[in-house]
């Protein structure tokens, strides 16, 4: 049971909210009920979901927590004059001390994401994203001389979500390549990295926790078995020291964290979306 609600408030996605207010409510040890209201950009809205927010404090007899990224002033007061949680305006304790600071107004603008579908940047992550779902798991060989990064690892190591993250989030164009028994046998690499060495990263994990993950997917089967899991490992861990591959052990690293990792081991750089 939770033991009380976090609301994100935004006339955007509510991402920025959503991000802001769960990094700042994690630094305390609370079990807490997230809901995210996007797109509250009318006095109507907002007050339906006043109602909402103050509903549920009744219900729980906690006032709830309410992060905001409201720009329309308008939209804002009715929180400001209605609303029953603790309300945490992020843009007027940020932007109005910075526009005093830097001596101009901010842009003000409704949603980080209002423009972005016309610019280069954005266009580049879409691209990222077509190509790492195309090369995910080995689909396809074609076109690895454009890949920014090429991870390899044993199946269900966190190949494809850190792939699909740095392609979200940086624009990284970034394929992936289970390594399988026949690589082991054969001691080698998959035939077609093999011009792109300078492109890969490793990623591992403890034979224990890759055990449990497959055995979730394919239970009591050889694939999710321990003493698999671990000839797999150990196996895949030899091949990137021979190789000269660096790697990384994903049990206990958050996407996150996997993907600021390859960032700064492979240096690539990371675009501003």
């Amino acid at each position: 049971m939770h033991s009380r609600t976090a609301f994100f408030v935004s006339d955007g996605t509510g991402i920025t909210a959503e991000t802001f207010g769960k990094a700042i409510l994690a630094q305390f040890e609370l079990k807490l009920r997230f809901v995210r209201l996007p797109f509250i950009d009318t006095a109507d809205k907002a007050h339906q979901a006043v109602r909402q927010i103050n509903h549920t404090g009744e219900l729980e007899g906690k006032r709830p927590i309410v992060f905001t990224t409201l720009v329309n002033m308008e939209v804002l007061g009715v929180l400001q004059n209605h609303c029953k949680g603790m309300l945490l305006d992020m843009f007027g304790t940020f932007v109005n001390p910075l526009e005093q600071e830097l001596g101009i107004k901010s842009h003000h603008r409704v949603g980080r994401f209002s423009n972005v579908s016309r610019s280069r940047e954005y266009a580049q992550r879409i691209e990222a994203i077509n190509y790492s779902l195309a090369h995910d798991d080995g689909q396809s060989k074609r076109d690895l001389a454009n890949a920014d990064v090429i991870l390899v690892g044993v199946s269900r190591s966190g190949k494809t979500p850190t792939s699909l993250y740095l392609a979200m989030q940086y624009g990284i164009k970034a394929a992936n390549y289970p390594l399988i028994p026949e690589d082991f046998e054969r001691r080698q690499l998959p035939e077609a990295l093999l011009p792109y060495r300078k492109k890969i990263f490793g990623l591992s994990i403890q034979p224990e926790r890759l055990a449990e993950v497959r055995n979730e997917r394919r239970p009591q089967s050889k694939y999710a078995s321990l003493a698999n899991c671990r000839h797999e490992v150990s196996e895949a861990e030899a091949m990137m020291r021979r190789e000269g591959i660096r790697w990384l052990s994903t049990t206990t690293k958050s996407i996150e964290e996997i993907a600021t990792t390859i960032l700064q081991e492979m240096h690539l750089e990371r675009p501003t979306f």
